[in-house]
């Protein structure tokens, strides 16, 4: 689904991605791990259109999308979530996920003035729909809850709600687990598997939290000073010999424990 041909990235004289090049697979729940600095979340922000590269290419369901815009990739059906969650706080949790989807007639000057009934009708099926999501992730219960007061799990748990409401074909999943109690972070796991088994979602994941990494991706991609450094299962990963140097330096024989990575 994702296609990333040697991306450079520099801000200034610091180079944050060096002719990268990885691939996403359809159906996929990829892993991306890597070390502080390793350049992460500068390679979500280009594929996800928030910096153009410097040179390389990125290519979204065999289309060339280099560049492009992150509302334009949106329509795509590519969409990324963050570390930080970034809700509407003075809306609830309902009207969260209702305004997500595009094209909705209230939308437009003339489909407010002149088209209420459709406008109704379209309303009341984002309604049955945010309800379908809010069961799937048994957040029901906090519908009517301002976005704004909800903890970090939940917070969390709204944001795969919203790429639910996009029908998303690929989801840019930013350290989904930062910050979540244990609770509800098997919450967010299961939630993930079952979008990827029932639903048929892609993922992509930073994470550092190397258990969740295991429970959920295969493959695993390292990346180490802005390069591709190790692909292969988590166990492999955990025993290959340059992850671990690129952790912990030279002279250790064991990977980080599994809580970071």
């Amino acid at each position: 689904m994702i296609v990333v041909e040697e991306l450079t990235k520099a801000f200034g004289g610091i180079v944050a991605l060096h002719g990268i090049s990885i691939e996403v697979q359809k159906g996929k729940i990829t892993g991306l791990i890597g070390p502080n600095g390793a350049g992460k979340t500068t390679l979500f922000n280009v594929i996800a259109g928030m910096f153009a590269p410097d040179s390389g290419a990125v290519f979204f369901d065999g289309v060339d999308v280099t560049g492009m815009a992150p509302h334009v990739l949106f329509h795509r059906g590519l969409l990324r979530t963050f570390q930080i969650a970034r809700e509407f706080p003075s809306l609830t949790v309902r009207e969260n996920l209702m305004v997500v989807p595009p094209g909705q007639t209230g939308e437009s000057l003339i489909g407010a003035w002149f088209r209420r009934g459709e406008i109704s009708r379209n309303e009341n099926a984002m309604f049955e729909r945010a309800e379908e999501v809010m069961d799937f992730l048994t957040i029901g219960h906090l519908a009517e809850e301002k976005a704004g007061n909800l903890s970090g799990g939940q917070k969390k748990l709204l944001e795969l709600g919203r790429t639910m409401m996009a029908d998303a074909k690929v989801v840019l999943l930013d350290e989904v687990g930062a910050g979540v109690n244990p609770t509800l972070l098997n919450a967010l796991a299961d939630a993930i598997a079952r979008l990827n088994t029932e639903r048929g979602y892609t993922f992509c994941m930073i994470e550092h939290n190397f258990s969740l990494i295991s429970r959920l991706c295969d493959p695993v991609i390292v990346m180490a000073d802005g390069k591709f450094l190790a692909e292969g299962t988590a166990d492999e990963i955990r025993r290959d010999e340059r992850v671990i140097e690129a952790y912990l330096g030279s002279g250790h024989t064991e990977t980080p424990d599994a809580e970071r990575a």
